[in-house]
């Protein structure tokens, strides 16, 4: 990781778990195993959105960050039970991921409406996280590096070189998401090193140079440290490790 060209971020996803009264014990537990983080990474916790101020006020001044998981691609206006940009703004969230390939799968969500909610992100002081990935079977037909290209052009169609540098890529092999798999520290290096030629490609080397790639397969407490050595490889994009305050004390430290 080059701290000097952009910043460390490790995000917890909660995904669909944890309870309002689950935060204090969490916050408790987890807050004395990571001090002065702030030093050599941000670390976000990004909960359901129904969560996210009872986290605000628990994490106040604790130096952790509260994101969302979803949002929609509208402003405002007559979309039930869905959550705008800058509603999220409002009460105070500070992220939130794009595209996670669950929201894919299972909501039918589009490499076409991953970019109409990034585009309205960026409208936003929200800073969005944009997932990509590949599937097992994308993997082993060997069109890994051809599907995350597209996903990451399709995903910046209208970003400016000037509000790419709010964007954060999370590089998440499907195969890997709650399997136990994991792409080994030099496959997944491969990957952001290749999204990363993208970003020049579409704008310049030293747009791509500025802009955190996450992992976010499988990222634990026993591997973290190998993962994040790589020179691609900005943090992690947390799944069930990041429900554990003691497993994801270790992710956060291994930033270090």
């Amino acid at each position: 990781m080059n701290k000097k060209l952009r910043k460390t971020i490790i995000a917890g996803n909660w995904k669909m778990n944890m309870l309002a009264s689950d935060l204090k014990a969490f916050k408790d537990e987890l807050i004395p195993l990571i001090p002065n983080h702030k030093d050599w990474c941000e670390a976000v916790i990004c909960t359901p959105s129904v969560l996210i101020p009872p986290a605000l006020k628990a994490f106040n001044e604790t130096g952790v960050g509260v994101g969302a998981q979803n949002m929609s691609q509208h402003k405002s206006g007559a979309y039930t039970g869905e959550i705008s940009v800058d509603q999220l703004a409002d009460i105070g969230a500070e992220y939130v991921i794009i595209g996670h390939s669950e929201r894919r799968e299972y909501y039918g969500e589009t490499d076409i409406s991953v970019n109409e909610k990034l585009l309205t992100a960026l409208d936003s002081p929200v800073i969005p996280i944009v997932c990509v990935g590949e599937t097992l079977y994308q993997r082993e037909t060997g069109v890994t590096f051809e599907l995350v290209a597209l996903q990451v052009k399709i995903a910046l169609d209208g970003v400016s070189e000037e509000k790419l540098r709010k964007v954060v890529i999370a590089y998440e092999p499907v195969w890997a998401i709650g399997t136990g798999k994991t792409a080994t520290p030099e496959d997944a290096e491969e990957v952001c090193c290749a999204i990363r030629d993208v970003l020049a490609g579409l704008y310049s080397r030293e747009a791509a140079d500025a802009v955190s790639i996450l992992y976010g397969g499988s990222m634990n407490d026993k591997n973290a440290v190998d993962l994040l050595a790589q020179p691609d490889i900005d943090g992690g994009l947390i799944g069930g490790a990041s429900l554990k305050p003691e497993s994801f004390a270790v992710i956060i430290n291994a930033a270090r």
